[in-house]
C-alpha cells in the first residue's frame, strides 16, 4: 500500500501538473476529462485523502456531508470558491484553499478583450468575414464605440481589477472602482474610489465586474442598476456569471439601453440563457479568463503548494476554509 497521501482529481490537469502530483501523491487522475455528478464525486472520494477540484465540481453541504471522513482537504483548481459551500466544510473539518495571485494577469487580459470585443463589435465582424457577409466598405459599416479616453468604472478592486486598471490606462481610461474598502493611495494610482456603487454607476460608459460571487454580490447587477448606468454603456463580466441578472441584462441588450456586453462567464455554464446567442452586441466567450499554458501551470502549482503544506503539517496559504 502507498504511503503517499491519496488525493482525488477532479478534471484533466496540465502534463506538468500531473507529473508532479503523481511525484508526491497517489493520484485518482480523470484522463479523459469526465464531469462527475455529485453521488459519482462522493464515490470517487471513497478512500481519499484530499480532492483537488475545478469549480466545475459543486461542494453543495449535502455533497460534503456524504464526503467520506477520510477527505481532510479540497484544494481547489480556481481561485473562486463560490462553488464550494464553506461553512459546510468547516463545520466537517474539511481545510479548503484556492489559487489567488497566479491568474491576474490572463483574465485582465480576457477582460480586456472582451471591452474592445464589445466595444468595436468584434463578434459581428468576425462573422462576417467568416461567412461572407463582408461586401464592402462604408463610412456606416460597422461603426462601434471607441475606448480611448472614456470612462471605466470597475467593481472589485482586487488583484484582477487592479491589473484591469493599469491596463485600461494604456487606453487613457479614467478608473473609477467600487469595493468593499478603500485601496491604499499607491494601489489606486489615481482611480477614484465610490464606497456606493449605485454613486459610481452614471459615471461608468464602460463597467467590468471583477468581484467575487458570494450571497451579496448575487444577482448584483440587476434592473435598478443597469438603469442608473449611461445610455449606451458597455458591461463586461469576467467574473462569475452569478453576480448578473441575465434577464435584465438581456432586456437592456434589446432595447438599446445598454450598447453590449463582453461576456466570459454565465450562469449555468455551459447551458447558458439562450438570448445571449441571438444577440448581435454580445461578444461571448467560454470562460477562458485563465486559460494560458502559463496560468494553468501555475494554478497546479499553487494547488499542490497548498496540499504540500497541508500534509506536511503547516497552514496552507491560500486557506478559505
Amino acid at each position: 500500500m502507498s504511503s503517499k497521501p491519496t488525493v482525488l482529481v477532479t478534471r484533466k490537469l496540465p502534463d506538468a501538473v500531473e507529473a508532479r502530483l503523481a511525484g508526491g501523491y497517489d493520484a485518482r487522475l480523470n484522463p479523459d476529462d469526465t464531469l462527475y455528478t455529485s453521488d459519482g464525486l462522493v464515490a470517487a472520494a471513497d478512500g481519499a485523502d484530499a480532492i483537488l477540484p475545478c469549480h466545475t465540481e459543486k461542494f453543495t453541504a449535502d455533497v460534503i456531508a456524504r464526503l467520506p471522513a477520510s477527505v481532510k482537504a479540497i484544494a481547489n483548481f480556481s481561485v473562486g470558491v463560490d462553488h464550494v459551500d464553506l461553512q459546510a466544510a468547516k463545520d466537517k473539518g474539511i481545510i479548503v484553499t484556492n489559487t489567488p495571485d497566479v491568474l491576474s494577469d490572463a483574465t485582465a487580459e480576457i477582460a480586456l478583450l472582451c471591452l474592445l470585443g464589445a466595444a468595436r463589435r468584434a463578434g459581428e465582424g468576425e462573422a462576417l468575414v467568416r461567412t461572407g457577409g463582408w461586401k464592402d466598405w462604408s463610412p456606416a459599416f460597422m461603426v462601434g464605440t471607441q475606448v480611448t479616453g472614456k470612462r471605466l468604472g470597475i467593481v472589485g478592486m482586487g488583484r484582477v481589477g487592479q491589473v484591469v486598471a493599469k491596463r485600461a490606462r494604456c487606453f487613457d481610461m479614467e478608473i473609477h472602482y467600487h469595493n468593499r474598502s478603500r485601496l491604499d493611495p499607491a494601489l489606486e494610482a489615481g482611480a477614484a474610489f465610490h464606497p456606493d456603487l449605485d454613486d459610481m454607476l452614471p459615471r461608468c460608459q464602460f463597467l467590468s465586474l471583477n468581484c467575487p460571487n458570494t450571497p451579496e454580490t448575487r444577482g448584483l447587477l440587476n434592473a435598478d442598476r443597469i438603469a442608473k448606468l449611461p445610455d449606451g454603456a458597455i458591461v463586461i463580466n469576467t467574473a462569475r456569471g452569478g453576480v448578473v441578472d441575465d434577464d435584465a441584462l438581456i432586456a437592456a441588450l434589446k432595447s438599446g439601453k445598454l450598447a453590449a456586453a463582453g461576456l466570459d462567464v454565465f450562469n449555468n455554464e455551459p447551458d447558458i440563457h439562450p438570448a445571449y446567442r441571438t444577440l448581435k452586441n454580445t461578444f461571448l466567450l467560454p470562460h477562458i479568463g485563465s486559460a494560458t499554458r502559463e496560468t494553468r501551470d501555475a494554478m497546479g502549482f499553487r494547488a499542490l503548494d497548498n496540499l504540500d503544506a497541508i500534509f506536511a503539517g503547516r497552514e496552507p496559504n491560500d486557506r478559505v476554509a
